[in-house]
């Protein structure tokens, strides 16, 4: 009788653990749900959190730049906006934007006027910045893929392939850091400045890469067989992925959850709002949030 009441605790124990555990892998903190904050655009993307947790995204096909404040207010920041797309913030509050129009990198004050970073490389133009992260010492990492825009006035891509550029903090040199991706998009790293994560949709697997003093890479190494059109971390080290609905993983390349979104296609994440544990999704016609067990990785951002 002893042996049995032993058995069945030792079961009983293994299946509250089981149970546990799969609850603890879920991102979503308890009893939340995706919210629609606002819609009717052509195609969102770019969502990024200045230091105070206002969230700043893009509506790139309308050439603007839109603000949802932590009160919860919707307003443009900027229009024009030189066709944006990706973008993060730096640590002075500057918004560094992938700036299509003429496939530039931008950095945009607080009200509103930008400065050109970069726009060409070897003597050629861009094909056309994407996304971008700015490392805690400064400096950018941006990807260079080919999507031929209607408002462009060349049909073939510039450069010879689709790659992966740092810039340095002073803005006085590029370095094309990946040249051997098939077409590289997302971009994000980790708060340490250490680690950097690039996305290949075009391969659909996401590499990572160890950030060297000098701002080149070293050590690449597959870290999941998923491509990514946007990405964020948050502070436990998983990394948020984009495309259907959005897809995490653990630091060790392993898919813990996903969050459905009601779009056909869901672009950018970040994390934003007062505590930075809320994120924020932006998914075609959408803009949307869901809370979250943990901050994002990077406390301003």
């Amino acid at each position: 009788m002893k042996t049995s009441i032993s058995v069945l605790a030792v079961i009983s124990l293994l299946f509250l653990s089981s149970i546990n555990r799969c609850v603890a892998e879920t991102v979503v903190a308890p009893g939340a749900k995706l919210e629609k904050l606002a819609d009717g655009f052509a195609f969102t993307e770019g969502p990024t959190a200045d230091s105070a947790g206002n969230v700043f995204f893009t509506d790139q096909p309308n050439d603007r730049i839109l603000k949802w404040s932590i009160e919860g207010q919707l307003s443009t920041f900027l229009q024009p906006a030189g066709r944006a797309n990706g973008m993060y913030f730096d640590a002075n509050d500057n918004l560094i934007a992938c700036a299509d129009e003429n496939t530039e990198l931008w950095s945009i004050d607080r009200t509103g006027k930008h400065k050109v970073l970069t726009g060409r490389f070897e003597g050629k133009q861009l094909n056309g910045p994407n996304d971008v992260w700015v490392l805690p010492r400064g400096g950018y990492y941006f990807t260079d893929p080919f999507y031929k825009r209607p408002w462009w006035k060349h049909s073939e891509m510039p450069q010879p392939g689709q790659h992966v550029y740092y810039l340095s903090a002073d803005g006085e040199k590029l370095t094309r850091v990946v040249d051997d991706l098939k077409q590289p998009n997302g971009i994000i790293g980790t708060p340490d400045g250490k680690k950097l994560f690039v996305a290949d949709i075009g391969a659909r697997k996401t590499y990572a890469f160890d950030i060297q003093p000098d701002g080149t890479l070293a050590n690449k190494r597959l870290f999941c067989e998923l491509g990514s059109d946007g990405m964020t971390l948050d502070a436990e080290g998983n990394l948020y992925l984009t495309g259907k609905g959005v897809i995490v993983f653990d630091k060790a390349g392993q898919q813990i959850d996903q969050i459905p979104v009601p779009e056909s296609w869901t672009a950018n994440v970040s994390f934003g709002g007062r505590d930075r544990q809320t994120l924020f999704i932006t998914a075609s016609k959408g803009f949307y949030s869901i809370k979250t067990r943990f901050k994002g990785a990077n406390p301003n951002k």
